[in-house]
């Protein structure tokens, strides 16, 4: 069985268990997956399919890197890494959850769960009606793999929000360089909370 089958059978095979939801963002007020959540079930699905995760950290990105032990194919997920500035910390309390949270987007992007977890609050009753339909139809346009980048832009910047460091969430989006099309297809990800806590920032 090829490598890309193997992570699709993975996928499946989560997407039956029950996984409960330990995570609740006070920010936007929805709950979602931390990594311990689901990091066993991945561990075992894994194990019982012959595949190996290996996460490793750079100063620019996180990588997860998946390996068939039956062959020498590999699949690698990469997130942008980024400072949490959580207040009240030690240098080495930011490393480690910029690493955890880094890790937690890694599984959710390579085994499809994103829509199940920090998005939850931007795709429901909560979404404001205020919102321009021209944002999300800048993100339907957009390929599958430029999807993917933002919206593992939208979970680090939710996160960040919910931790109430908003200094944090627009340093990130400044960090990540996005041009025009992409920031709106960013934003359009976005609740009116969050939306309005970064233009708070910005405008004072």
């Amino acid at each position: 069985m090829k490598i890309h089958k193997k992570l699709m059978q993975a996928r499946i095979e989560l997407q039956k268990k029950e996984l409960n939801k330990s995570g609740h963002n006070k920010f936007a007020n929805y709950k979602y997956f931390e990594l311990s959540d689901f990091l066993n079930e991945i561990q075992q699905i894994f194990n019982n399919l012959n595949l190996c995760s290996v996460i490793s950290f750079s100063k620019e990105y996180a990588t997860l890197t998946i390996f068939d032990c039956d062959s020498d194919e590999s699949i690698v997920f990469t997130s942008p890494m980024a400072d949490a500035n959580l207040k009240g910390t030690h240098p080495i309390q930011n490393l480690g959850a910029v690493e955890t949270y880094s890790r937690r987007y890694l599984y959710v992007t390579a085994l499809e769960i994103v829509e199940h977890d920090a998005l939850d609050a931007t795709t429901g009753q909560d979404a404001p009606r205020s919102a321009k339909p021209i944002t999300k139809d800048v993100f339907d346009g957009m390929t599958s793999d430029e999807q993917d980048a933002i919206r593992s832009i939208g979970v680090q910047v939710i996160s960040l929000l919910a931790l109430d460091d908003v200094e944090g969430a627009v340093q990130y989006i400044e960090q990540a360089e996005l041009d025009a099309d992409s920031k709106t297809a960013l934003w359009s990800l976005l609740d009116s909370k969050q939306r309005a806590a970064i233009k708070k920032y910005t405008t004072r």
